[in-house]
């Protein structure tokens, strides 16, 4: 089984985020960010970090094209927001993970990179991770002080979230398996995380006004 790794570089200095990587013997950067570019966190825009990353040997790219969260064509969106399980049909995505695959056939070791720290808050893994873990890559999460949690974990965070009392019993209904609480929980999530591209319409307009 092939590891892939999941990092959020908010719960990071700069000098640490590139320890971290060292540590795991990350050799190329995948920035899932769609607008790669940071207020507060200087030291991540994408000139910035393609330079610092090059002095250590490590290779940078951007796939917003290909997994960002936020994407223009509206088939990939249930409601206004995007639909993880729509787009990662698309062949924008599927170009992403076939790129992903080659690289890992030349021994590189890859991290998607997005600014949260708790990797169960953001598409890097909700949508991305998910993915790659449903391939049957060992999804590798990099938390905030430098440990790593599996995908297995993430999935019983989430369902002890949103199923908190599944373990009583009902004479009433018909229980969910495990594996559909999972597939549940993942979905309850990409509607809280998901990127709601009208909100976002509609915030443009009140600028313009």
């Amino acid at each position: 089984m092939k590891d892939i790794y999941t990092i959020g570089y908010s719960g990071f200095k700069i000098d640490d985020f590139i320890s971290i990587l060292k540590k795991y013997e990350i050799t190329s950067l995948i920035d899932v960010r769609s607008n790669p570019n940071s207020k507060y966190f200087e030291d991540y825009n994408i000139a910035n970090l393609q330079r610092i990353l090059s002095k250590y040997g490590i290779i940078y790219r951007n796939y917003k094209k290909e997994f960002g969260a936020r994407q223009e064509d509206l088939k990939y969106y249930t409601d206004g927001y995007l639909d993880f399980k729509k787009y990662t049909k698309s062949s924008s995505f599927l170009e992403g993970v076939r790129k992903i695959e080659a690289g890992m056939k030349l021994k590189y070791t890859f991290t998607f990179m997005c600014a949260e720290k708790d990797p169960s808050t953001c598409h890097r893994n909700i949508m991305v991770a998910k993915k790659f873990y449903e391939l049957g890559y060992n999804v590798k999460n990099i938390l905030s002080d430098g440990t790593i949690e599996l995908q297995d974990s993430i999935e019983r965070r989430l369902v002890s979230h949103y199923f908190p009392n599944r373990n009583q019993i009902s004479f009433f209904s018909n229980q969910m398996s495990w594996k559909e609480m999972v597939q549940k929980s993942y979905e309850y999530k990409n509607i809280e995380i998901g990127y709601r591209i009208f909100e976002e319409n509609e915030k443009m307009k009140d600028i313009v006004l």
